[in-house]
């Protein structure tokens, strides 16, 4: 990419980052965590949000709310109090797309346990990382497949749980999963950034058809199918812009698409 078009994307890019605040993140998953305070909570509305981020946003968000006024009005006691039995109950008319409601209250007990032995998601991811990997690649393999290992002690492993937890070893983008963990890492309007232990720099975006579309249209990337390699070439091209922080573009890039904003 010449040296004035690399300028003139920048500041492109940047304005856009610079033109979306907290105020306008509605319609997507983010808004459900902004509505809590306490970290746990947070953390566990974030994940619940970003497992449910596929398809279209309308049917996204409302899926969500179904699950978020079944959690009440602390999703850390919910998961903390949480037994399957009750849940497949509870879960029993919550469908979305793949998932079933038993995959939903097996999701949750995933979450109980974990809370349980480990006190949060983070000291669980944490498990996995390394400070010397390039990128959470090989932390989010562990992590999604540790998470189906505990999922295996209550039945069949179901289609729906596999792709509640992809891997990207298997060239997956796990586009929930980096949408989950950009907005636990970064901080700012939008981000919560919950966990300061991992740099933003190794954050890789979050792939999903807007994205796509507009990175290849602005030569960020040149592969033909969204999974990972595509994620890591567009992460890399971003770091031409900010290296430290390459994802901030992310939110921009994906509402830009969504919001057939000209670029």
């Amino acid at each position: 990419m010449r040296k004035d078009k690399i300028t003139s994307l920048k500041r492109k890019l940047n304005y856009y980052y610079r033109s979306f605040n907290v105020e306008q993140i509605s319609p997507d998953p983010l808004e459900f965590l902004h509505r809590y305070k306490n970290r746990n909570d947070i953390e566990i509305a974030g994940l619940i949000s970003s497992v449910f981020a596929y398809g279209n946003v309308t049917m996204i968000l409302k899926s969500i709310e179904k699950v978020v006024v079944i959690m009440g009005e602390s999703p850390y006691d919910f998961v903390m109090n949480y037994n399957l039995k009750d849940g497949e109950k509870l879960f029993k008319d919550v469908r979305h797309r793949f998932f079933t409601p038993r995959d939903v209250a097996v999701l949750f007990q995933i979450l109980h346990d974990v809370y349980t032995k480990c006190r949060s998601l983070k000291y669980f991811f944490l498990l996995y990382y390394f400070e010397n990997d390039p990128n959470l690649k090989d932390a989010i393999s562990f992590f999604s497949n540790n998470l189906l290992g505990i999922a295996s002690h209550y039945g069949k492993i179901t289609n729906g749980l596999k792709f509640m937890f992809p891997d990207p070893k298997k060239g997956s983008a796990c586009k929930r999963m980096n949408l989950f963990l950009r907005w636990m890492i970064r901080k700012d309007d939008i981000d919560l950034g919950l966990w300061t232990e991992i740099p933003t720099s190794k954050l890789v975006i979050p792939v999903d058809t807007h994205v796509a579309r507009i990175s290849k249209e602005l030569g960020l990337t040149k592969q033909k199918t969204a999974g990972w390699k595509m994620a890591e070439e567009i992460t890399e091209n971003l770091k031409m812009f900010d290296p430290v922080d390459p994802v901030k573009y992310d939110f921009a890039l994906c509402h830009i698409g969504m919001r057939k904003l000209k670029m």
